[in-house]
């Protein structure tokens, strides 16, 4: 499980979920795992190409993964992302509740359309 110790959030053109996770072993000692989504461009898209994009700063060379599923735990503090070929496990513990409450405000609005499961948000 990886833990997180901030999160960004942005709800305009661009609906933004950026996690902070810890990575002593990085320069900055962190990575950033975000969820991108720009619903105002997706009908330039493909169908398949449609969704939130999932990058992990720490897989630069892999391209953006679709989100398939969240699901948020509020008793455990943490959050489990799927992509096709992906899960990230995250500790969300040193989250305030203010910040908890943005990440699941954006992330319905990135799941407008039903795009992904979500559970918890």
């Amino acid at each position: 499980m990886k833990t997180v110790d901030f999160i960004t959030t942005q709800a305009g053109d661009d609906l933004i979920v950026a996690f902070a996770i810890s990575a002593p072993e990085s320069f900055a000692g962190i990575r950033t795992l975000t969820l991108l989504r720009t619903p105002k461009y997706e009908v330039f898209l493909e169908e398949w190409e449609r969704g939130v994009r999932v990058t992990f700063e720490r897989d630069r060379a892999a391209d953006p993964a679709i989100l398939e599923a969240v699901e948020y735990s509020e008793t455990d503090q943490t959050v489990r992302l799927r992509t096709a070929s992906t899960s990230y496990n995250l500790d969300v513990r040193k989250l305030s509740a203010k910040d908890l409450k943005r990440m699941c405000e954006v992330l319905r609005l990135m799941n407008c359309d039903q795009s992904f499961d979500a559970s918890g948000i």
